[in-house]
């Protein structure tokens, strides 16, 4: 059985993680949630640490508990989406994306094991930059073999690959594998990203394969560990 001041914070929890409860919004006091809930005041306090301890609120002795605003970024990881399709369903604001590079690359070695390309193979490879509200979070690298995605400009790239498949090719995305790893950061990395003081970035390696099965993209995408969770839903 869950404990009392765990059932506290579960309960406060959800209604900031919902929205039901907003940055600057003010909890009860000790006292009426002594009451509301029927337990003792160490209780309440438990549960309150907790929620600090996770930067839900902010409580000093002898005052308030405030919603704090959070400065983490949820990163599906559940779904395949492009970065314009999260942008819109998370509604990040002041979004931008900056491409970095579009070149046409002979997949060799590691990238064509991945891709399942022939040695040799032509592939486009993007770099690109995420900004979200004036600072950059993300470092994406992606590949995508052209026998698939034949042609693609810095126009397609800055706004969305996947609308570009999908709409103008015509061509319907399956499944992707995804694997979530923390490093150190690489030069690309400092040369990219306003890095925190840490120097480590959480890295989402995905392998993307048509509804055929033949995978088509591989990318690379590396985020700021300060900005984003990731988070995924399960089912039983």
């Amino acid at each position: 059985m869950i404990s009392k001041y765990r059932q506290i914070y579960e309960h406060f929890h959800e209604l900031i993680e919902s929205g039901v409860l907003k940055p600057g919004d003010s909890l009860p006091s000790e006292r009426e949630m002594s009451e509301s809930f029927d337990v003792s005041r160490d209780t309440v306090r438990k549960a309150m640490q907790l929620l600090e301890n996770n930067k839900d609120i902010s409580k000093a002795r002898g005052r308030e508990s405030v919603v704090l605003k959070r400065n983490l970024f949820d990163f599906p990881i559940s779904r395949i989406n492009s970065f314009k399709e999260m942008a819109k369903q998370l509604q990040w604001k002041n979004v931008v994306t900056h491409v970095e590079d579009l070149s046409i690359i002979e997949a060799e070695g590691d990238i064509a094991f991945r891709l399942d390309a022939e040695e040799g193979e032509e592939v486009y490879r993007i770099k690109r930059v995420r900004e979200i509200d004036g600072e950059a979070v993300i470092f994406d690298t992606d590949y995508f073999k052209r026998r698939f995605v034949p042609r693609l400009t810095r126009d397609i790239c800055a706004g969305s690959i996947y609308e570009y498949i999908e709409n103008e090719l015509g061509i319907k995305i399956g499944i992707a594998q995804k694997i979530v790893t923390i490093e150190d950061a690489g030069r690309e990395d400092r040369m990219y990203l306003d890095l925190d003081e840490s120097g480590v970035v959480a890295v989402v390696t995905s392998i993307t394969a048509l509804e055929s099965g033949e995978i088509f993209q591989l990318t690379e995408s590396r985020h700021r560990k300060d900005k984003f969770r990731f988070t995924v839903t399960a089912h039983r």
